[in-house]
């Protein structure tokens, strides 16, 4: 798989064979491999902390009775982590450019640590809170760091694959918290062993972030360029090291010198600028259309799909989760192989054609299985013991599955054909059990349908469309089109803009749910994934192969008009030259 030069290192490489040396390949270097993977634990942590607690919640409700009885307590467990990602994804941008990618990468650790303890030792829910917040705070910082760090890291051609590595291990990181909810339902503790272990990966990442190097262009920004040089020397072949050495002074070197002509940086720069504010659009528009397409909605709607195919039973909900986050594993790799070769424009719009006809089929099926359901056999249930009391209520002229359960009771689907009529009983454990004693399935929240297929359908393409462009290539191209000086500012903003997204759909999903219904909702992401089409054609440049000052140029082009000339460069003394001398044949770890 060919990939190639650093992004944010070498200034960097030059488009695609614009260099002399050999064009290196994803597996081609272990080197940056070690650097890829060990800054995509950061990602692995977003991705645990963000699936652990649907399961860990479950627990936390039995061992605090407040909980239990509060819904306002459950929604500020699960939120308080997004709240807390809002202000470290705004604060990452300071600290990473004042103290660096690798030191931003261990204050996110040490939050991640931190929170992880308390969390697992709360003695009530609001120390939980607390260490959910500190948990959150280092989600924020590590969503938009690991990235940057990584595409700095990286040489161009093979940038595009990096930083979606760690996008791939974002979905590890789902796919491990769901096999960990499984694993410890039967433990002492639950909850608490499901939240602590986080502490595990963020303490391994933290040790192992003491041996790597600092990002070779922060280093040349902070006139550290032996330092810089001595680790592009490790990524580079001889040949092509002098050219990226090159072109990464000339750039930083007339990075500072606009810094010291404009001085300080600043939020306000950005309003300033109109290629900033360009690229600010592009970048934090798509971001945000990656969370309104409504990949966690669909993801916590899957037990309930799983429900609409027939199969009832909880243990076989978490299951599906599992299969579904290994399916969006297995869809990132695909994105990897992809991203270089295609392009980053393709893979999203095929991606977001595919997710639309994806959201338009479970708008369908919720649609028929709203219809489609089975009757209550009102003799057979009064024979129980167990009726539901609405049942007495003669208004009613017609009853079925979902009048059953729009009266708040539970309804048992007959052994075998669960689409003849079955029987409608008080919602307890007692009724759950009489149930399954007779081999019923039991129904509490949606009834079965001789359409679920359809919408199990639905939801495998959905995620094997998303995962593998809209999943990593948002992430991608705002690792990418911003200018260095304000790179980590405008990506704290992007993420910022992802978490404001994410919880404005998570606060808003049930309540449109409620308005409109299953279907209508979806239909309405599906004309917001129309919307994400064509955003995405009008202002999302295609940047595979580019250097940054290259994309750079295409908002000069954008903001200003006229023709740029890619390939135009100047020369300037080679630090190779001036400060140091590679130890040829080099390379590697």
């Amino acid at each position: 798989m060919t990939v190639g030069f650093l992004p944010g290192t070498s200034g960097s490489s030059g488009s695609s064979g614009s260099m002399a040396g050999k064009e290196m390949t994803f597996f081609g270097n272990a080197y940056i491999l070690g650097i890829t993977f060990a800054a995509g634990i950061g990602g692995l942590l977003f991705g645990y902390d963000t699936g652990v607690i649907s399961g860990a919640l479950l627990y936390i409700r039995e061992d605090f009775k407040s909980v239990d009885e509060s819904t306002f307590l459950q929604e500020t467990i699960v939120s308080m982590a997004i709240f807390g990602a809002i202000i470290g994804a705004l604060m990452s941008g300071w600290i990473s450019d004042a103290y660096g990618r690798k030191m931003s990468t261990l204050i996110a650790d040490l939050f991640f640590i931190t929170g992880s303890i308390a969390m697992a030792a709360a003695p009530d829910p609001y120390v939980l809170i607390c260490g959910r917040l500190l948990v959150g705070l280092g989600v924020g910082i590590a969503s938009i760091t690991a990235p940057i760090y990584i595409a700095e890291a990286s040489p161009s051609e093979i940038r595009g694959a990096l930083v979606s590595t760690n996008t791939l291990m974002t979905t590890v990181g789902q796919f491990l918290s769901y096999l960990v909810n499984l694993g410890f339902t039967e433990v002492p503790g639950t909850w608490r062993w499901m939240l602590g272990a986080a502490a595990i990966p963020a303490i391994v990442q933290f040790v192992i972030m003491l041996f790597l190097p600092e990002s070779p262009r922060w280093l040349f920004l902070k006139d550290k360029q032996v330092e810089a040089i001595a680790i592009l020397e490790k990524i580079y072949d001889p040949d092509r090291l002098e050219g990226e050495v090159e072109q990464l002074s000339l750039a930083v070197e007339e990075e500072i010198q606009e810094r010291e002509f404009k001085g300080k940086v600043s939020y306000l720069d950005l309003l300033k600028s109109k290629e900033i504010r360009l690229a600010l659009f592009a970048g934090v528009g798509f971001i945000a259309f990656e969370q309104f397409c409504g990949i966690n909605t669909v993801m916590y709607y899957s037990p309930t799909i799983v429900e609409l195919a027939g199969f009832a039973s909880n243990q076989t909900a978490l299951l599906l989760s599992l299969i579904v986050a290994g399916m969006n594993a297995l869809g990132t790799v695909l994105g990897i192989f992809l991203i270089d070769r295609c392009g980053r424009r393709m893979l999203a719009l095929t991606s977001l054609f595919g997710v639309f006809i994806s959201l338009a089929i479970l708008s369908g099926a919720f649609y028929l299985t709203s219809v489609d359901v089975p009757t209550v056999d009102i003799h057979q249930t009064l024979k129980t013991g167990y009726a539901c009391p609405a049942l007495l209520d003669f208004s009613q002229p017609l009853w079925n599955c979902n009048g059953c359960l729009n009266a708040e009771c539970g309804f048992c689907a007959a052994s075998g054909n669960q689409m003849l009529p079955g029987t409608c009983f008080i919602a307890n454990t007692s009724s759950e059990l009489y149930c399954s004693q007779h081999s019923g399935n039991w129904y509490s929240g949606i009834c079965p349908s001789s359409y679920g297929w359809l919408a199990v359908l639905g939801l495998v393409m959905y995620i094997a469309f998303f995962a593998p462009g809209m999943g990593p290539v948002p992430w991608t191209i705002n690792s990418e089109i911003y200018p260095s000086q304000y790179r980590s500012m405008c990506g704290g903003i992007a993420a910022t803009a992802c978490w404001v997204s994410n919880l404005i759909v998570s606060e808003s999903f049930l309540t449109l749910v409620n308005a409109v219904g299953t279907s209508k909702t979806f239909l309405i992401f599906a004309g917001i994934v129309v919307a994400a089409f064509i955003f995405v054609l009008a202002f999302v440049p295609e940047t595979k192969g580019l250097t940054f000052e290259e994309v750079e140029k295409i908002w000069q082009k954008k903001a200003h008009g006229g023709s740029i000339d890619m390939s135009e460069s100047t020369s300037t003394d080679s630090l190779l030259d001036k400060n140091y001398k590679p130890q040829s044949g080099k390379s590697g770890v």
